[in-house]
């Protein structure tokens, strides 16, 4: 891992879609700065497609999708892809399961619940639990109680992690990974392998490893470093600032490259 500062000029001239971490990677402190919003609207100018990887929760996102300079959002972990409809109103939601098995996955999940919170009285749920489509969501109390959670939830059958946010439980052995090679090949026709090459990302914290482990180009805001234990690979690179400061250093550097590329 090293400062992104260090990138050289060409460093990310192949890049095509910016996929990103939200919470504590385009926020800080809960906050979306100005700056990280105009960032967005500068990738897109830019010809980059941004994508949004979160474990936020499906009514977040849905807003995200309307109104944000982006071109879709996965949200939830994984959960769902969420796309503007070419009217710029309406938004389409594609979901990991299939559109069959949605309402049991909803049902399966409310059963997990109560496995985890007879397992753990302490647990508490997330107050944004009730925009949530495809994910169970947790508080963080910072003590053993969210390793606890973890744990019950996956004696209880679910897949499970922990962000800088919430401890996270779902069902369908996906994870963002998973999901954005999913949209990447059905929405964008990339392949796996060239994904590789075409698409940054950002982020900050666990749920973020698989991201980190697979795409070339990678960086972490300056926070990530509170979850290096924790992460099997690190991002490549590390921003000087935290959260959307941090995004604004790396859009930056990719729009710096696609204008050397130009030039």
């Amino acid at each position: 891992m090293q400062p992104l500062s260090l990138a050289a000029a060409d460093q990310f001239s192949t890049v095509r879609f910016v996929l990103t971490d939200m919470d504590e990677t385009l926020t800080y402190r809960g906050r979306l700065p100005a700056e990280t919003y105009t960032a967005l609207a500068q990738l897109e100018a830019g010809g980059i497609r941004v994508v949004p990887v979160t474990a936020a929760p499906a009514g977040w996102c849905d807003q995200m999708a309307r109104m944000w300079p982006v071109d879709g959002v996965i949200a939830e972990n994984g959960g769902l892809f969420l796309r503007r409809k070419s009217d710029g109103h309406e938004v389409e939601r594609r979901f990991w399961h299939s559109p069959d098995n949605v309402e049991q996955v909803r049902e399966r999940l409310k059963s997990i619940a109560k496995a985890v919170e007879t397992a753990v009285p302490q647990a508490q749920q997330a107050d944004d639990q009730v925009f949530r489509l495809t994910s169970l969501a947790y508080r963080r109390t910072g003590t053993d109680i969210d390793a606890r959670i973890v744990e019950a939830l996956k004696q209880a059958g679910a897949d499970a992690t922990i962000n800088n946010l919430w401890v996270l439980g779902w069902v369908g052995g996906y994870d963002k990974l998973t999901m954005s090679l999913r949209v990447l090949a059905d929405t964008y026709g990339i392949d796996a392998e060239a994904a590789c090459e075409l698409v940054a990302y950002s982020g900050d914290s666990t749920n973020d490893a698989p991201m980190f482990a697979f795409f070339k180009h990678t960086a972490g805001v300056s926070t990530v470093t509170e979850y290096l234990p924790q992460l099997p690979v690190p991002p490549r690179w590390i921003t000087r600032g935290p959260g959307g400061a941090g995004f604004v250093e790396f859009a930056n550097a990719i729009l710096q490259s696609r204008s050397a590329l130009r030039g």
